[in-house]
């Protein structure tokens, strides 16, 4: 089979014996890693209120990384729209644009990226500013033109190049993507229910633009990878204690790998979440992301790795990429 290429989605994770500034510093360390093994993407997620997560102001960490790396492209996955005016999220990428020329991606979500709290009371946000997404795309996309006609000018926004991608975890996003003939980006590594109607629906209606002339559909997958499948079902404890946290509304900082303790029920709904994974020796996540592509059909993984310790998230990274390339 044909293997795509690969990306990362970097969590950014914050340990509590190290704080955020050591987390910044490991994204680019991470991001300069991967570039050097041929992964093609770098991006970070905007998230609030999470302790555990170091990304908040998007576009500056999209810098930072921007300064330590030369090649791959670096970005957002995503953005979330609503929580920002289309002009000034013009403003910020179309610098970027101007720092890192054919290097920006700008990947676009309609979820707060937080609790309903922050979104009103902090970020000060109309909680059904979602119900407005598609015209905010359409506005945003059109701040990069050259030329318009309202007499308004996002500088240095208009005339650079920067590469919009729908991100989402259901329908919704499939068919914008498709209507605006745009990349699509499913979060499955932790939503994946909807995964395979949404890609479906995608493509069934994808519509040539200028942008992109045939459907590219990116598939997220949690991977942890080590030399032996015991080590690497260990090193994953630290991701499924992540995402334990968030159905347990404990927004905390990385934890360490170990025991989990968890009812059945949590036990569950957590490997719902991560079900789109591959985890072991490197044949095994090789297999495993082999098997992905063949159910969904996928023009790009998107990897999300979540491992405690620095050197053990460059190994498995590294050990990833020897095995699929």
């Amino acid at each position: 089979m044909t293997r795509p290429p690969l990306s990362l989605l970097d969590l950014t994770r914050v340990r509590e014996d190290q704080g955020p500034a050591q987390a910044l510093r490991n994204a680019a360390g991470i991001a300069a890693h991967v570039e050097s093994l041929g992964f093609d993407r770098y991006w970070v997620a905007e998230h609030h209120n999470m302790v555990g997560v170091a990304s908040a102001a998007t576009p500056v960490v999209i810098a930072h990384v921007g300064a330590a790396t030369s090649r791959i492209r670096i970005g957002a996955g995503g953005v979330m729209l609503p929580n920002h005016a289309p002009y000034v999220v013009a403003e910020q990428f179309g610098t970027l644009a101007q720092l890192f020329p054919g290097r920006i991606d700008l990947g676009l979500g309609r979820a707060p990226g937080t609790d309903g709290a922050t979104l009103i009371r902090a970020l000060r946000r109309d909680p059904h500013g979602a119900d407005h997404f598609p015209q905010d795309v359409v506005e945003l996309m059109g701040w990069f033109a050259a030329e318009n006609n309202l007499g308004i000018t996002a500088v240095p926004a208009a005339g650079t190049e920067v590469q919009t991608i729908i991100l989402g975890s259901s329908h919704f996003g499939a068919m914008l993507a498709a209507e605006l003939g745009l990349p699509y980006a499913f979060a499955s590594h932790f939503a994946p229910a909807a995964l395979h109607e949404a890609l479906h629906l995608y493509r069934a209606h994808f519509k040539p633009s200028d942008r992109l002339k045939t459907p590219h559909a990116i598939v997220a997958a949690n991977v942890v990878c080590a030399e032996t499948e015991t080590e690497a079902r260990h090193l994953f404890t630290t991701m499924q204690k992540g995402f334990l946290g968030l159905i347990r509304n404990n927004r905390r900082y990385q934890m360490p790998p170990g025991d989990l303790d968890w009812t059945p029920r949590e036990e569950a709904h957590v490997a719902a979440m991560l079900s789109s994974h591959a985890v072991g020796t490197p044949d095994q996540v090789r297999a495993g992301l082999e098997g992905i592509v063949a159910a969904t059909q996928a023009d790009e993984l998107i990897l999300v790795t979540d491992t405690w310790d620095f050197e053990t998230r460059k190994r498995s990274l590294t050990l990833t990429a020897e095995a699929w390339f």
